[in-house]
C-alpha cells in the first residue's frame, strides 16, 4: 500500500499576509480561532470587503473568513486594518491559528462543558510558541464540548470535553487517545502539535498534517508517493480538512502511527501535562455524533435551557457568501441586541448569541429580509459550492450560477447568486424560494427599512433549539442530505463532518456527475451516480435525496448526456452508460490520488 505524500515544498495556503492570486483578484484568508468575532471586528471585515474587495465575505469550512477581488498590492493596507482590532495578533503565526469549535458551546445547555475558554487559551499558547510557527497552514485543531460536532471534522489535534470535567486528546484518525485534566486541555493540544512536528522532522516527509505521516515499520514505499494538488498549492487557495483520504489511508496502513502514544506522552510530560490512556473505540466506523444534515446548528432561534430569558440566532448565506451589507447587519444585531459578538461555524453559518427571547424573533425576521437563510426549509439550506468560474482558473464550470439555477431563487424568469452573474432561466423547474413579504413595522433595534418576511413556512421564526438531528424540512420530514457543487475533482471546501453528502461535480464537457458520497445512516445503500446536463441537476439531486432517504439502491432517474439526450443508467464507477459517457477531467489536472478532492476555501475530508 502506498504511503502518504512526501512533500517537496511548504504549503502555500493563503493568509492575511500571504495573499493568493486568483482569476478574480487577490484572495486573503483571515483566521478566526473558534469563529469568534467581536462586533467591532465584524464591522472591520465588512469595510475591507467594500473598500478593498468585491463587496462580499466568504466563510470557509473551518469557519475562517475570505475576502476576494483584492488588489494584488494591498497586503500592507489590509494588515494595517486588521491589527488594531485584534485580527492579526501575530505576523509569524497568523496562518497556523486554525481552530474549530462546537459553535453552540455554552449557549444551548448541551455538551459537557463550555469550551470557549479552551479556544482562547489555545490561541494564545500557539502565538506565544516560536516552534508552532512551523506548522502548516492546513494543520487543524478542533475543540469539542462533548457533543461530537467539531470532533467529526477530521482535525489533526482534537480536544474533547468529557463527563466529569475532564478532557480527551486525540490525534488524527486512529491515533492514540489520552485523558488529561480540563485545565491542561489547551497545553495538551499544543504539546501534541509539537509531537507532530517532531514526527514530521524524523520522517523526512515535510508532512503538513498528521495523516501525511508514514507509519513506523511500514516497509519500503511509505511516504514516497507524489504530492497531491489542492487549493493552497498547485490546486488553488482552499483550506484542506484532509488531504481527503490521507488520514484514513494512513490509519489503515501496516505498522504503528508515527505519532504514537509513546511520542505523544513524552511531549505531554515535557509540558507538565499529566495523562493516562483513554483506550480506543470499537473497530469500524462509528455513528457520526453531529446529527443533522450538515451536523452544524440548524438555522433559526437557539433558546437557552430552562427558563432563561436569552436566545441566539443561527443563520447562513447562500453558498456561504455574505454581502458586506448582510455582514454589517449581523454586526449591528450583535451590537444592539446581543453580546456584541458573532460566531462563524465550519458549516459556513453565523451564530449571534446573547439576545433576549423577546428580541430574537424580530431580529431573525430582519435577517431573513436581508436575504439570509433563517429556517431549515429554505432551498438554500445545506447547499454549498466552491468558487468555480470565473474566479478559479482550474474550475470546469460556473458552479455558483448553475447551483443558483438549480435552487431556483428569485423571480421565475431569472435566478441570481448574490454577488455573481445573473443566471439564465431555470430549465428544470425546482421549487422557488419564498419571496420577501412587504416590510413590517418594527420598533425594536435594527437597520431601518429592512423587510421582515416570515422566517419559516409557517410564517413564524423557526426554533432551532432542538438537537441537530431533529432539524426538519418544511413538511416535518428529516432534513435532506447536504449538497456540494464542485468545479473540479479537488472539490475545494466540501463538507468535512464525516456525514453523507451529495456530490455535484463538473465533468468538463458541460455536464455534472451527481453522486452520494459517504456512508448513509442505518447502513442504507446509496443510489448509483448519474451524469446529467446542468438543466437536469435539480431533478437528479432530488432523486438522490429521495433514494437516500428511502434507503433504496435505485439510481436517480434524472439521467442525460451533455446534449440533453437520454442515457443509460450510470454505473457504480460514476459513468453514465454508452450515451452520456463521462469524459475525462482536463488532462494533467492536479487532483488528489484517489480523486476525492480537497480543502476548505472553501474542503471536506472524507473523515481523516
Amino acid at each position: 500500500m502506498p504511503g502518504p505524500p512526501r512533500r517537496s515544498r511548504d504549503d502555500a495556503c493563503p493568509g492575511a499576509l500571504r495573499l493568493h492570486t486568483a482569476d478574480d483578484g487577490a484572495l486573503a484568508r483571515i483566521r478566526l480561532p473558534g469563529g469568534v468575532l467581536t462586533s467591532r471586528q465584524a464591522h472591520c471585515l465588512a469595510s475591507i470587503a467594500e473598500d478593498l474587495g468585491n463587496g462580499e465575505l466568504e466563510l470557509t469550512s473551518r469557519g475562517n473568513v475570505q475576502a476576494r477581488g483584492l488588489p494584488g498590492d494591498c497586503g500592507r493596507q489590509l494588515a494595517d486594518r486588521l491589527r488594531p482590532v485584534g485580527l492579526l495578533p501575530s505576523d509569524t503565526h497568523e496562518r497556523v491559528r486554525n481552530v474549530v469549535v462546537s459553535p453552540l458551546t455554552g449557549l444551548d445547555g448541551r455538551g459537557c462543558a463550555d469550551v470557549g475558554g479552551w479556544v482562547r487559551e489555545l490561541d494564545a499558547l500557539l502565538c506565544a510558541d516560536p516552534g508552532a510557527a512551523a506548522l502548516s497552514g492546513r494543520f487543524l485543531f478542533a475543540v469539542d464540548d462533548g457533543r461530537g460536532d467539531a470532533a467529526a471534522l477530521g482535525a489533526d489535534v482534537t480536544i474533547i470535553a468529557t463527563p466529569g470535567g475532564g478532557a480527551e486528546l486525540r490525534t488524527g484518525a486512529g491515533g492514540p487517545r489520552l485523558r488529561v485534566a480540563a485545565e491542561d486541555a489547551a497545553r495538551a493540544a499544543v504539546a501534541a502539535a509539537e509531537a507532530f512536528l517532531h514526527a514530521a522532522a524524523e520522517s523526512g516527509t515535510r508532512a503538513w498534517r498528521v495523516g501525511d505521516l508514514p507509519r513506523r515499520d511500514a516497509g519500503p514505499g511509505a511516504g514516497e508517493t507524489g504530492e497531491s494538488g489542492g487549493p493552497g498549492g498547485p490546486g488553488g487557495p482552499g483550506e484542506r480538512t484532509g488531504p481527503p483520504s490521507a488520514s484514513s489511508a494512513s490509519s489503515a496502513a501496516p505498522g504503528r502511527p508515527a505519532l504514537d502514544e509513546a511520542l505523544l506522552g513524552r511531549h505531554l510530560s515535557r509540558a507538565g501535562v499529566a495523562w493516562t490512556p483513554a483506550g480506543q473505540p470499537p473497530a469500524g466506523p462509528g455513528p457520526r455524533k453531529g446529527g443533522g444534515p450538515a451536523a452544524g446548528p440548524a438555522p433559526g432561534l437557539i433558546r437557552a435551557p430552562g427558563s432563561g430569558d436569552r436566545c441566539a440566532l443561527s443563520v447562513s448565506a447562500p453558498l456561504g457568501r455574505y454581502t458586506a451589507a448582510q455582514w454589517r447587519l449581523l454586526a449591528e444585531t450583535a451590537d444592539r441586541s446581543g453580546d456584541a459578538e458573532i460566531r462563524t461555524t465550519p458549516w459556513r453559518g453565523v451564530v449571534v448569541p446573547g439576545l433576549s427571547r423577546d428580541a430574537g424573533p424580530a431580529a431573525l425576521r430582519r435577517l431573513a429580509g436581508a436575504g439570509l437563510v433563517t429556517a431549515p426549509d429554505s432551498p438554500w439550506y445545506a447547499i454549498g459550492s466552491c468558487a468555480g468560474r470565473p474566479g478559479c482558473a482550474k474550475s470546469l464550470a460556473d458552479v455558483r450560477t448553475d447551483a443558483a439555477r438549480a435552487v431556483g431563487t428569485g423571480p421565475a424568469e431569472r435566478a441570481a447568486v448574490p454577488g455573481g452573474p445573473v443566471a439564465a432561466p431555470a430549465t428544470d423547474g425546482p421549487a422557488r424560494a419564498p419571496q420577501p413579504a412587504a416590510p413590517a413595522p418594527d420598533t425594536s433595534a435594527g437597520t431601518a427599512g429592512v423587510p421582515a418576511p416570515p422566517a419559516g413556512a409557517s410564517g413564524r421564526p423557526v426554533d432551532a433549539s432542538a438537537a441537530p438531528a431533529a432539524a426538519a424540512s418544511g413538511d416535518g420530514t428529516a432534513a435532506p442530505l447536504p449538497v456540494y457543487w464542485s468545479g473540479c475533482e479537488r472539490r475545494c471546501g466540501r463538507p468535512g463532518d464525516g456525514g453523507a453528502w451529495i456530490d455535484v461535480l463538473a465533468t468538463g464537457d458541460g455536464a455534472y456527475r451527481v453522486a452520494v458520497n459517504g456512508a448513509l445512516p442505518g447502513g442504507r445503500t446509496a443510489p448509483r451516480p448519474v451524469r446529467v446536463p446542468p438543466g437536469r441537476t435539480a431533478a437528479a439531486i432530488a432523486a438522490a435525496r429521495a433514494a437516500s432517504t428511502a434507503g433504496t439502491a435505485r439510481p436517480a432517474h434524472a439521467t442525460g448526456a451533455a446534449d440533453g439526450t437520454s442515457a443509460t443508467q450510470g454505473g457504480a464507477d460514476g459513468t453514465a452508460g454508452s450515451r452520456g459517457k463521462d469524459g475525462p477531467q482536463r488532462p494533467g489536472h492536479p487532483g488528489t490520488p484517489d480523486g476525492t478532492g480537497g480543502p476548505d476555501g472553501t474542503t471536506r475530508a472524507r473523515t481523516p
